[in-house]
């Protein structure tokens, strides 16, 4: 991939990560949730689309090549928060506060900060998005 690619990529798990985790802002309490709580809470079925979504997204991080230190870290991300996120209501609490997908993001851009130091001069947001987003 060049580095337009790359950087479309990016954007694309920026923009999803947030959807899923940080897109609505709770009026007067200051505190932002995604669409992850919110589906997690369909009888069922909602931890496997968020599980599944959130799956898609390491999809997209991996034509990166990451190391396996990188991904598993974002495995375990998902999957904590898969089996946390099954428990009625208090696994849909405790997804509102994780943000996998965010943290995942963060891992993304942690690790494209060290190793691809010109994908960093060409992302207008110098591969901090993270840092921007008021969590």
């Amino acid at each position: 991939m060049n580095t337009t690619q790359r950087l479309a990529t990016l954007n694309r798990i920026r923009k999803l990560s947030r959807l899923m985790d940080t897109s609505i802002r709770i009026p007067g309490l200051g505190f932002r949730i995604g669409l992850d709580p919110i589906i997690g809470l369909i009888p069922g079925f909602g931890d496997v689309i968020d599980t599944a979504f959130s799956g898609y997204l390491i999809f997209l991080a991996t034509r990166f090549k990451l190391p396996t230190s990188v991904l598993g870290w974002m495995v375990f991300n998902i999957m904590f928060e898969g089996i946390l996120g099954t428990v009625p209501l208090i696994g849909d609490i405790f997804d509102a506060f994780y943000k996998s997908n965010i943290r995942n993001l963060k891992l993304l851009e942690d690790h494209l900060k060290n190793t691809e130091p010109e994908l960093s001069k060409s992302d207008p947001m110098d591969l901090s998005s993270v840092e921007k987003i008021a969590v």
